[in-house]
């Protein structure tokens, strides 16, 4: 900018002196600046125009831990050189540096670029917009130009393998057949039918076809084990963080690419710490083809019913991704209210920072009723000023709940491996 007043001033200067003295060296000196303003200004205009820039996403879905991958393209389309591009990002994806400076671009050709991010921060996101800027060799003048196009990236919460979990699979407490047709393949065969166009041959029952000779498969239907639930604490008057910013990885691609989960800090939050808690559960039992529901009471209440399969598990993945504890119903209120649509030998997981142990004693009315109640207490006072969690602990104890006790700093899987009645 001072650049530019000072040659604007030698301009006004020499116009003046040219129209007083009217002499050609005068003039002369005039159109020089004249012509180095006028063509400075229009190298600088060309310089962020006739220009393309492409960014391609290889996911719109990422999780902590793993990497979001873009690829940006600068494309001159036109046969002047661009001497110099800066492209700066301003997307919302936390450690996302995909910002760049392009110089010597000649005609009609383009550079690319990739950009790895490591996730540390679930969450919704924004990719973009850009902003190209540009000027000409002598920076009199420069320019910019607004890329407005967006696009939302959703990272998922970790989840880690849990080598084991109580209740074991194969003791999960269960009921009568739902008599409920699946297209999932069981351990219940409801009867046969003749074959279709896109069963799968390992619904085939060969003796009905040695019997029948026709093709004949088999119809399943629900395990005779019930639903399994996760009930999520989201109010916000039990939970506790920490500040805490993002870890800044400086290292390139190939050392991002090395990048371990077990190096990843989640974030000093209980609500962080039930998410990911919730996320590593629901993977471990659908994983197991259970069929796992979910509840969270925050902002609104969010009910995902009881399902199989991976759509399950990223239906529960996006929701968790975006929930944030601004519930303002106590834990032992939502308890009671949930527990009234759950049926007998339901198995019902809590996960809760809460303090307070009346919630305790509303899961021991629902141990009564026959719903198999596991709880998965977060430790609050270990991430900021608290009540502790043991007289929590105890009542459990007492009431006969498996109980899990997780803390900051924590690994997950093995947190969730040892039940707190065993840990010493």
């Amino acid at each position: 900018m001072r650049r530019l007043w000072g040659i604007l001033i030698a301009w006004l200067l020499s116009l003046a002196f040219a129209l007083n003295t009217g002499r050609e060296l005068a003039w002369n000196i005039f159109y020089l600046l004249t012509a180095i303003i006028v063509l400075s200004a229009l190298w600088a205009y060309a310089n962020v125009n006739w220009v393309r820039v492409g960014r391609f996403t290889r996911a719109r879905r990422a999780q902590v831990g793993k990497l979001a991958e873009e690829q940006f393209e600068v494309r001159n389309l036109s046969r002047l050189p661009k001497l110099w591009l800066e492209v700066r990002d301003f997307s919302t994806l936390p450690g996302h540096h995909a910002s760049r400076v392009v110089s010597s671009l000649n005609g009609r050709r383009h550079e690319r670029w990739i950009v790895r991010t490591l996730c540390q921060q679930r969450g919704r996101f924004m990719l973009g917009p850009l902003t190209l800027t540009s000027g000409d060799p002598l920076g009199l003048f420069r320019f910019s130009r607004t890329l407005p196009a967006t696009s939302p990236i959703v990272v998922y919460p970790i989840t880690v393998d849990i080598p084991a979990f109580n209740p074991p699979i194969g003791i999960l407490t269960g009921g009568d057949a739902m008599r409920r047709r699946t297209h999932y393949v069981t351990t219940n065969v409801s009867g046969v039918r003749d074959y279709e166009p896109g069963d799968s041959f390992n619904r085939i029952h060969w003796r009905s076809v040695a019997r029948t000779g026709r093709l004949v498969v088999k119809e399943f239907e629900l395990d005779p084990t019930a639903d399994l639930w996760l009930i999520v604490d989201m109010d916000r008057n039990v939970h506790v963080k920490a500040p805490w910013h993002p870890v800044e990885r400086n290292e390139g691609p190939a050392i991002l690419w090395k990048e371990s989960r077990r190096d990843i800090t989640l974030a000093p939050s209980t609500a962080e710490y039930e998410v990911s808690v919730a996320a590593s559960l629901a993977r471990h039992f659908i994983m197991r083809n259970r069929s796992v529901g979910m509840v969270m009471h925050s902002r609104h209440r969010e009910v995902i019913q009881a399902d199989r399969g991976e759509r399950q598990l990223t239906k529960i993945l996006e929701t968790l991704a975006v929930i944030e504890p601004l519930g303002n119903i106590p834990f032992s209120q939502v308890l009671t209210g949930e527990g009234q649509s759950l049926s007998r030998h339901t198995t019902l997981i809590v996960i809760t920072s809460s303090p307070d142990v009346t919630w305790v004693a509303a899961l021991r009315d629902l141990q009564r009723r026959g719903v198999y109640s596991v709880a998965v207490v977060v430790d609050a006072a270990s991430f900021g000023p608290s009540l502790p969690s043991a007289p929590v602990l105890t009542e459990l104890l007492a009431s006969g709940i498996v109980s899990y006790l997780v803390k900051r700093g924590d690994r997950l899987n093995e947190s969730l491996t040892l039940p707190a009645q065993s840990r010493t």
